[in-house]
C-alpha cells in the first residue's frame, strides 16, 4: 500500500512512499512514473517532503532512517541519515530548503543541515515525553512547531533549536496531537487532535478563543 504522498511546490511532480519500502516518482500532469523506483531504505516509508526550491525530497521510514534524494534525477544524495532511535513519524523542509526537521517515535526531533554534504545532524531537540506525530516549519523560517502524543505542542527557534517559552496544552484526547500547520504570516499556529481544533499565538504561545 501507498503509504505517504507530496506534491512540489511548483506542482509538476508528486513524490509517493509505500509500505515495499521504495518512492516513486510522477509527472503530476500526465501521471506517468519518472524514472525506476527510489530504493535505500530497508522499511516501510512513512513520512515524504520536497523541498521548497523543488530540487530535493526527504524521505523517513520506520527503518529509523531519513534519506534525501535528487528530485530531477532521483539519484540518493549521499548516505541514509541516522539520528533517531525509532520510527520516523514526519518531515518538513525549512522554507529556505537549507533544513530539514524530522520527528520520531523516540520522543525527539532532530534538524539537519542540508547545506553540508550528507546533511550532518544539527541538533537533537528533546523536550516533549511523547512520540512526535507532527512538524512544521513557520512560513518566515524562524519557528518549528511540533507535536506530540503527550498532549502538548512545543515551540521551537529554528537557527539555535532552543524551546521557545513553556509547552502548550489544551487538547485533553489521550492521543495528543494528530496536525499542525502556521498561518502564511506566521503569526499563529492551528493543531488538530481527535477531539478538537485549536489556535495558537505564535509569539506569545497563548490559545486564541474556543477550540473549535
Amino acid at each position: 500500500s501507498v503509504s505517504c504522498i507530496a506534491f512540489s511546490l511548483d506542482g509538476l511532480k508528486i513524490i509517493s512512499g509505500s509500505v515495499d519500502a521504495t518512492l516513486c516518482l510522477w509527472d503530476a500532469k500526465s501521471g506517468a512514473q519518472i524514472g525506476e523506483p527510489l530504493k535505500d531504505h530497508s522499511s516501510t516509508i512513512t513520512t515524504v517532503a520536497f523541498s521548497s526550491d523543488c530540487s530535493k525530497i526527504v524521505s523517513g521510514s520506520s527503518d529509523n532512517t531519513l534519506c534525501l534524494w535528487d528530485a530531477i534525477s532521483g539519484a540518493a544524495i549521499g548516505k541514509p541519515l541516522k539520528g533517531h532511535s525509532d520510527l520516523i513519524t514526519c518531515v518538513a523542509f525549512s522554507p529556505d530548503s537549507s533544513m530539514i526537521v524530522s520527528g520520531s517515535w523516540d520522543h525527539t526531533l532532530c534538524l539537519w543541515d542540508c547545506a553540508i554534504t550528507g546533511a550532518a545532524i544539527k541538533k537533537s531537540l528533546k523536550a516533549h515525553s511523547g512520540l512526535i506525530s507532527c512538524v512544521a516549519f513557520s512560513p518566515d523560517g524562524s519557528k518549528i512547531v511540533s507535536g506530540s502524543s503527550d498532549k502538548t505542542l512545543c515551540l521551537w527557534n529554528a537557527k539555535s533549536g532552543a524551546p521557545i517559552g513553556d509547552s502548550l496544552t489544551g487538547h485533553s484526547h489521550n492521543y495528543g496531537f494528530k496536525c499542525v500547520a502556521f498561518s502564511s504570516d506566521s503569526s499563529m499556529i492551528v493543531s488538530s487532535s481527535y477531539d478538537d481544533i485549536s489556535l495558537w499565538d505564535a509569539r506569545s504561545g497563548a490559545a486564541i478563543g474556543q477550540p473549535l
